[in-house]
């Protein structure tokens, strides 16, 4: 499963061993428990990938070979990929802006998205701190 957390500056990219039928149970449960409410709704999020990050290609072939329901890449421009997912939004309100994104598909294709998404945090950082 992979869990994009957004907070109001940026947003976090895992992947979960978890199953996402599990981890949204337990999201309810512990909702119920703070007295918090609690909302989840089917969305798509995006995010944008540096193109010339090697597994970039590999991870257009992962797609091609099943999960196009899921995920969808565009080319943005010159230097970035648009990362589509489909999955399911977890957040206080319908409205907010700061919560939980999650969705699933083949442990492959989560791991690529996961290495490309660190490799992109990685080259950002190095890049601000020249």
């Amino acid at each position: 499963m992979l869990k994009l957390t957004y907070t109001e500056s940026s947003f976090y990219l895992e992947c979960l061993t978890q199953s996402l039928e599990e981890w949204v149970a337990q999201r309810v449960i512990l909702s119920l428990r703070v007295g918090q409410s609690f909302c989840i709704e089917p969305i798509t999020a995006s995010f944008l990938l540096p193109v010339d990050l090697l597994e970039v290609e590999l991870l257009k072939v992962e797609v091609k070979r099943g999960d196009r329901e899921i995920i969808a890449l565009s080319a943005c421009d010159a230097e970035y990929i648009e990362v589509t997912l489909r999955g399911s939004w977890l957040s206080n309100s319908s409205e907010d802006a700061v919560g939980v994104f999650v969705t699933t598909m083949s442990d492959r294709a989560e791991f690529f998205l996961q290495k490309l998404w660190q490799e992109a945090q990685e080259s950002s950082a190095s890049v601000v701190s020249e």
